[in-house]
């Protein structure tokens, strides 16, 4: 009792600024006169190399980032620049472009080509250098700040840390982590283990290589591991088939798992079980099957790009809390079509997102019995996202039908180029489909939906077969509220790409009157209808409209 009034007092008096500190305040320095709940607040709010940076102000301002309740320290924040990387590693650069001089002296290149080689070359050596610089300052800043921690001050609320995967930073980070977990209360813990390359860049001896850092990692900082409470990887793949069950076993207080671009040797039957995890993601993986065994408090999932198999290796068994349920597919030919009501049989989603990638369509409509509905019966939110564009809309009507209590219904409708193989000689070779559309007929003449009451339909164009589906939706939802129809969404990635086909959106006010009396000829509805442009999307609804990958 008398330890924790103690305690107390000391945290009253750490709130004051001391006299001697006060003396060193400039009069004109109204902010370092503040309590130190509110500096906190103020430094919460900037990333760690600015926070740290506040310590030279004075020696009060020194003592405060070892008492933030959030430490979030972040390799990729604290890269260097270009020029400095430039300045700094003049010796590499001159290396680099020896080596590429030597090894391409007789490959008969034409002095641009060779140009444009060396550059590449000289482009990743330095940024590989950069990330050993931000790895190494991402490790001293997570020990220093952690060794000033007082072990009897206030609660880490988060402690996030993203490091490479690179060198000794990675376990001197766990080792820092760790002796802070021994010592300090802390509510959440994260590791975001990034790798040099992006998953797109990686081949087989990359990954391997990765996993062996990682388990290298991992049985070095095993206590680390055991406090986390949210846990994300890349690019790894593991030589032994049961150790991604290890990692399950070990981390027991994990909230979050996710996977990206993961595999094993030995394709594996990933069998989840664990008493904590409410969230999971797991995209472009390759596992065998994964069966979701025991996962009492799992209530989001996401599981995207089953390619290498003819449908979707993943099975439900105990996870009655599961409530969001992301998909998606890249689909082609030799993939089997889903039937939902029997994918989803032991389940009762809420929220449903179901990608596409601008490719073949690879849900297969059901005219449902109402036993084999019932897998629907929750359903809130429905967001059907990269639909390919030119294709009849009709079979998404099927849901409606299936899910009586659908409150929201989003549609994205696009084909996008930079997701898109364009090469036709390759979209040959595997197969990608031709036809991505599919049919579908209601046997129930004159529809009704009484709970839908909004209408989102995202990348909206004046073309026959989107009219006809707001038409359809407008029609059928009697209690229908709102019509939200947005332009073409932009994207950074297909900046100065033509779109490939023409858009055709109403702009000006004639145009959106026009459209308008044609979706509501005939109909009956007391929806209004929004024309909007792509920048009037709230960051809730573009978060909803892009696809992890």
């Amino acid at each position: 009792m008398a330890k924790s009034s103690r305690r107390r007092r000391a945290a009253k008096l750490m709130d004051r600024p001391s006299a001697s500190t006060m003396g060193e305040v400039n009069p004109d320095d109204r902010i370092s006169s503040l309590p130190n709940d509110i500096l906190l607040n103020i430094l919460d709010r900037l990333d760690v190399r600015n926070a740290a940076r506040t310590s030279v102000l004075l020696r009060r301002w020194s003592q405060l980032p070892a008492m933030l309740p959030r430490l979030v320290i972040s390799a990729p924040d604290l890269l260097p620049s270009e020029t400095k990387t430039k300045k700094t590693n003049g010796k590499l650069v001159r290396r680099t472009k020896a080596a590429v001089a030597e090894a391409l002296a007789n490959a008969g290149l034409s002095n641009a080509e060779l140009v444009q080689r060396t550059n590449a070359a000289v482009a990743k050596a330095l940024a590989d250098a950069a990330k050993v610089v931000a790895n190494t300052a991402a490790a001293k800043a997570t020990k220093s700040i952690l060794a000033r921690r007082d072990p009897g001050g206030c609660t880490i609320r988060l402690l996030s840390m993203t490091f490479y995967l690179k060198d000794d930073a990675p376990i001197s980070v766990g080792h820092s982590v760790a002796s802070a977990m021994a010592t300090c209360k802390i509510e959440k813990a994260e590791f975001i283990v990034l790798t040099e390359k992006e998953c797109l860049e990686c081949d087989v001896y990359d990954m391997e290589n990765y996993g062996t850092r990682f388990v290298s990692f991992f049985n070095e900082c095993v206590n680390a591991f055991a406090g986390l409470t949210r846990l994300h990887l890349q690019n790894l793949r593991f030589a032994k088939s049961d150790f991604v069950s290890n990692i399950l076993v070990t981390c027991k207080k994990l909230n979050y798992l996710g996977f990206l671009n993961c595999d094993t040797e030995d394709w594996i039957t990933l069998q989840v079980e664990h008493a904590q995890l409410s969230e999971l993601s797991i995209v472009n993986c390759r596992f065998d099957m994964v069966k979701l065994a025991w996962v009492p408090k799992l209530t989001c999932l996401a599981f995207e790009f089953w390619v290498s198999f003819r449908k979707p290796p993943l099975s439900f068994g105990h996870v009655p809390l599961l409530e969001v349920l992301r998909l998606s597919n890249v689909a082609l030919n030799r993939h089997k079509m889903v039937k939902l009501s029997t994918f989803l049989h032991e389940t009762s989603v809420r929220d449903l997102r179901l990608g596409f990638k601008s490719e073949k369509i690879w849900v297969q409509p059901e005219c449902l019995t109402r036993r084999q509905a019932y897998v629907f019966c929750q359903l809130r939110i429905l967001n059907l996202l990269s639909i390919p564009e030119g294709y009849d809309l009709t079979w998404t009507m099927f849901f409606l039908e299936a899910a009586p209590s659908l409150k929201e219904l989003i549609l994205t409708v696009i084909d996008h180029p930079c997701e898109m193989e364009m090469d036709q000689k390759v979209r040959r070779q595997k197969s990608y489909s031709r036809n991505k559309g599919v049919q579908w007929e209601s046997p129930t003449s004159n529809f009704k939906h009484h709970c839908l009451t909004k209408l989102t339909f995202f990348c909206f164009q004046y073309e026959e077969y989107m009219v006809s589906h707001v038409r359809r939706v407008m029609k059928a939802a009697v209690n229908l509220g709102d019509v939200y129809l947005y332009d073409r969404l932009t994207c950074i990635y297909c900046e100065g790409e033509e779109p490939l086909k023409p858009i055709v959106f109403p702009k000006t006010n004639k145009q959106m009157s026009s459209v308008e009396k044609q979706i509501r000829k005939g109909i009956e509805s007391p929806a209004i209808i929004h024309f909007l442009a792509a920048a009037e999307i709230s960051d809730d609804y573009r978060a909803r409209v892009t696809e992890d990958c």
